[in-house]
């Protein structure tokens, strides 16, 4: 994939290359949407799958070692896009083959990959993210360039993180089309239980609960039922490793649901009434659609960029460009009007 020209504002800011350890749906995509303005390489366990990106133009190493040195050479950003299960594997080589190199990663969970990071290759640059994007298919023919278009890309940040290393991620994330939203590991888990990992979970049950009304159950369901089940089409160790990896955080969202939901069948079994579920359900969804009201510009600037950017996050903010260099970097973010 040869590389055009980078986005103006990001030129200085992005790395010289990207290399993507592992080439699923995120990994490929990823790959796809970058290679229009940066070199990009890659590599798979899977000889199929390195032969099928190699056969669409990426470059393909033959091997994980390679790969790695090939990024040390070409001061590559180095991406962990391959499912987290693997994750110990590729950092012990990381940390055999490439082990100051910038490193950033793609799974669903953070706190539990900064822990495997610190203990397994603890000399990297690391900067945890997530793009929320996704479908229910894998592989590498699954990935589409515009994926990353609009989503929220987190980044996750410590008070140890360098904003040198957070604007090469950074960069790159806005780079495919993403805004960026800066979090703290332990903040971000407990967010994505209850938007991303309780919803697969409630669409495995209701894919369930469907199946067994029968053929006619079947045969009526319409776009509630698909829309509701959609994410139970993934693989399920993909939501198993992903909804296994966050239990603590999981366990306390699936607490909630099922308080709402008993409460709301014994107001139906009791009264017949469901109105305290349909109109606080109604609200929130409210909250969730006007969740862009009220924001503003503003550019951040200073010695405490970390401190700034983790509360532009938590208030619901996010970055949308990035200006300068390194030394004097400009950052636009949205973020809430507090008059």
């Amino acid at each position: 994939m040869d590389a055009g020209a980078a986005p103006t504002d990001l030129a200085r800011l992005l790395p010289p290359s990207v290399c993507v350890l592992g080439l699923g749906l995120i990994g490929g995509s990823l790959a796809r949407a970058a290679g229009p303005f940066l070199p990009v390489s890659g590599w798979s366990p899977s000889p199929a799958t390195r032969d099928a990106a190699a056969a669409d133009g990426l470059a393909v190493a033959a091997s994980l070692p390679a790969a790695l040195r090939a990024a040390v050479a070409q001061d590559a950003l180095v991406v962990l896009a391959a499912p987290v299960t693997s994750f110990p594997e590729l950092l012990r080589a990381v940390d055999e083959h490439a082990p100051t190199v910038r490193l950033t990663d793609v799974a669903s969970i953070k706190a539990v990959v900064a822990e495997q990071v610190d203990a397994l290759a603890p000399r990297a640059r690391f900067i945890g993210a997530h793009p929320r994007a996704g479908t229910a298919h894998s592989g590498w023919a699954a990935g589409d360039p515009r994926l990353f278009d609009g989503a929220a890309w987190v980044t996750c940040l410590t008070e140890e993180s360098e904003p040198a290393d957070w604007s090469a991620v950074a960069a790159l994330a806005l780079a495919v089309g993403s805004r960026v939203v800066p979090a703290e590991a332990a903040a971000h888990d407990s967010a994505v239980a209850r938007i991303s990992h309780l919803p697969h979970v409630m669409a495995l049950a209701l894919a369930q609960v469907g199946a067994q009304g029968g053929a006619l159950a079947l045969a009526l369901a319409a776009s509630s039922f698909a829309d509701g089940t959609r994410v139970a089409g993934t693989r399920p160790e993909l939501i198993r490793a992903m909804c296994e990896g966050n239990r603590d955080a999981l366990v306390e969202a699936l607490d909630d649901a099922l308080g709402l939901m008993g409460v709301a069948r014994g107001s139906l079994a009791s009264t017949g009434s469901l109105r305290k579920l349909t109109e606080g359900g109604h609200a929130a969804r409210g909250e969730f659609e006007a969740r862009a009201a009220g924001l503003e510009p503003m550019t951040l600037t200073g010695d405490d960029l970390i401190e700034q950017l983790l509360a532009v996050g938590s208030a619901g903010g996010y970055v949308t460009g990035l200006r300068g260099t390194t030394d004097d970097l400009r950052i636009d973010v949205q973020y809430p009007d507090r008059d």
